[in-house]
């Protein structure tokens, strides 16, 4: 009988080692959870990437969107971001004129300015502004994207202000571009110009004290400063 099996095995062509073989290649087989650790590290890889790529794409979306802001931001919206330091500026003024100051009111066209040891106010037409000085610090912080509410003096136009001084009959001296610094009262100021009696500044304005008048257009003017009294503006 045993004969007999030997040969049926060989009669289908197997081996005696035949089965022991089969066992060896099923063992062999990958173990299901090595595959499924490989994946997941593939995964989280992709994840990893695509997480990168939204992070730059963002980042380009937030810097463009900045550079538009910036682009949108006056010389004005600077000043007023600026403000809230009281900052040290140096301004270069139409005409030659070069003051180190410090910022103390800004309205909807004009800035008030102090020179250092000089404590009278001086009004400055922005469209007078050619050029800044200021340290790197306050320079970024004119570019704020929080600027606040606005308030009442933001909306005074400059010729509110020298309206209000001719309310007052407060003495000023005028810069206009081109033409030496003159000294007086505002009589009155229109929507364009504004009429000036010249006198000394150490006599009030008296008939007897002016020595001529001057019709002066707001655009010729570079800055005008308050001798004395001043303005609600500031």
């Amino acid at each position: 009988m045993n004969s007999l099996a030997v040969n049926h095995g060989s009669a289908r062509g197997e081996t005696p080692f035949a089965r022991s073989v089969d066992n060896f290649h099923a063992g062999s087989r990958p173990s299901p959870t090595l595959g499924r650790v490989e994946w997941e590290h593939l995964f989280e890889d992709l994840e990893g990437q695509l997480a990168a790529e939204w992070e730059s794409e963002r980042a380009a979306l937030d810097a463009e969107s900045e550079r538009l802001r910036i682009s949108k931001l006056t010389l004005r919206e600077r000043l007023r971001l600026m403000e809230a330091d009281t900052p040290r500026l140096l301004l270069e003024l139409a005409g030659g004129d070069r003051w180190d100051a410090t910022l103390r009111a800004i309205g909807a066209d004009w800035i008030g300015v102090q020179t250092e040891g000089d404590g009278r106010m001086r009004v400055v037409p922005l469209a007078a502004v050619q050029a800044i000085g200021a340290d790197h610090g306050t320079l970024l912080a004119g570019l704020s994207a929080d600027a606040g509410p606005a308030g009442l003096r933001e909306r005074m136009t400059f010729g509110f202000v020298l309206r209000d001084l001719a309310r007052r009959r407060a003495p000023v001296t005028i810069a206009r571009r081109g033409a030496d610094p003159q000294h007086g009262t505002i009589d009155r100021a229109g929507a364009d110009h504004l009429d000036l009696a010249l006198h000394d500044l150490r006599e009030p304005r008296r008939a007897r004290a002016v020595r001529g008048f001057r019709l002066i257009a707001f655009d010729g003017i570079v800055w005008v400063r308050v001798e004395s009294g001043g303005s609600t503006a500031f």
